[in-house]
C-alpha cells in the first residue's frame, strides 16, 4: 500500500510540472487577473465620476465611522 501511495505521488508530480500543464495554467491564472483588473478599473471609474460614502461601525467600540471620496466630476441632477 505505501509503493502505491508514492507511485501515486510521484505520478501527480511530474503532471505538475508538465510544461504543457504549466502553460494551461498559468494562461488561466493571467485571463483571471486581467478580469479583475477590468472589473477593478471599472469601479475605479465610476468612483471617479460620482461622489461615494461609506460608513463603517467598529466592532469594539460601536463608533461609526464615515469616510468620503469625492468624484473630479459634478453630481448630475
Amino acid at each position: 500500500m505505501t509503493q502505491r501511495t508514492e507511485a501515486k505521488s510521484k505520478k501527480d508530480v511530474e503532471r505538475e510540472l508538465n510544461p504543457e500543464r504549466l502553460k494551461k495554467r498559468l494562461d488561466s491564472l493571467e485571463a483571471r487577473l486581467d478580469t479583475i483588473d477590468s472589473m477593478v478599473t471599472a469601479v475605479a471609474e465610476r468612483i471617479v465620476k460620482q461622489p461615494l460614502s461609506v460608513t463603517i461601525t467598529c466592532p469594539n467600540c460601536g463608533r461609526t465611522i464615515e469616510i468620503g471620496v469625492v468624484g473630479n466630476e459634478r453630481m448630475m441632477r
